[in-house]
């Protein structure tokens, strides 16, 4: 997947076409559906982003999100912010050739919908992933989610040309508001994903499968009902360290992951990043500044699999 170029002029006519006849964003999930969408089920799949004539340097971004409870309304934020994520991203070049992919979180044992996943994504189609998502919003209500579920989906069954080309790490941002189970359910697997697994995984394990292939973030939003928790805060900063984050207002969320995404690539500062936005008529600089501030000036470290010559996000060769 992963063909095609975002054009914000299609965005502004489904969105004007929309509000003219009334219809949702998500009208899959507004219609009352309460089964995985067929074409984000992750039963037997494997997402893929893969270089191409129109994009030959493919960054992967993916985006999983927490559909649980208070968390239930992120994906409309994401939905109304498309425009400026892809705009910092292509225009800013931030990053060659993004592909995105959009997700969403619940709890495998309760939830009927606890994991659903799109295809990685260069055009439109991104938004239309966006619009099957299930807006479940139920959850265990014991401040526990199915995020390593998402995990082990990402460690085993995606396939990148960054990775296998060019020895370069994806981008993933989950965001959420509650701690992961400590381990990976083989039953829950087998009946959500397909694979025949004969143990569980512990947690470590699946996190440090996932960040080997992918620079893994965990953003914990303002207005989420653990916000600011300190149990939840040192549980994942115990596992990512300080690519766990804080945001003291979820309209920020688009923001902050495009300048992660320019700083992990090195095509910005911080300084830039903000500035970038300020220009952009964004409301978020104070947001990001304090939410990235501790990113700023870090490398991303790449395995030397593959002998590679890196490219920045201006298309600045750097050996």
């Amino acid at each position: 997947m992963g063909s095609g170029i975002w054009s914000t002029d299609v965005y502004d006519a489904a969105d004007r076409y929309r509000r003219a006849t009334g219809a949702s964003a998500f009208s899959y999930s507004d219609s009352g559906a309460r089964t995985v969408h067929p074409a984000i089920d992750p039963r037997g799949a494997v997402r893929e982003s893969r270089d191409s004539a129109e994009h030959p340097q493919s960054t992967p971004i993916a985006v999983l999100f927490d559909v649980t409870g208070s968390m239930g309304h992120v994906p409309r934020v994401l939905q109304t912010k498309l425009p400026q994520l892809l705009g910092l991203l292509l225009r800013q070049g931030y990053a060659r050739d993004p592909q995105i992919m959009f997700g969403a979180i619940g709890d495998a044992t309760c939830d009927r919908v606890p994991l659903q996943v799109g295809q990685f994504e260069s055009d439109n189609r991104m938004d239309d992933d966006l619009g099957r998502i299930v807006l479940e919003g139920g959850g265990g209500g014991q401040m526990t989610e199915s995020y390593e579920l998402a995990m082990y989906f990402m460690a085993r069954h995606t396939a990148t040309d960054s990775w296998d080309k060019r020895g370069r790490r994806g981008y993933l941002f989950i965001i959420g508001d509650e701690l992961a189970y400590p381990r990976v359910k083989a039953r829950e697997v087998a009946r959500l994903i397909g694979d025949d697994v004969r143990e569980d995984v512990g947690l470590r394990q699946i996190v440090d499968e996932v960040t080997r292939r992918w620079d893994t973030y965990y953003l914990l939003p303002a207005g989420s009902h653990y916000s600011g928790n300190a149990t939840v805060l040192d549980h994942w900063r115990g596992l990512l360290g300080q690519q766990a984050v804080e945001l003291d207002d979820l309209d920020a969320v688009c923001e902050t992951i495009a300048l992660t995404i320019g700083l992990g690539e090195q095509a910005i500062d911080l300084d830039e990043g903000l500035r970038d936005l300020d220009r952009a008529g964004s409301t978020a600089t104070g947001t990001v500044s304090r939410a990235l501030a501790r990113l700023d000036g870090g490398r991303r470290t790449e395995v030397a699999a593959l002998p590679v010559t890196r490219t920045d996000g201006r298309g600045v060769t750097r050996l």
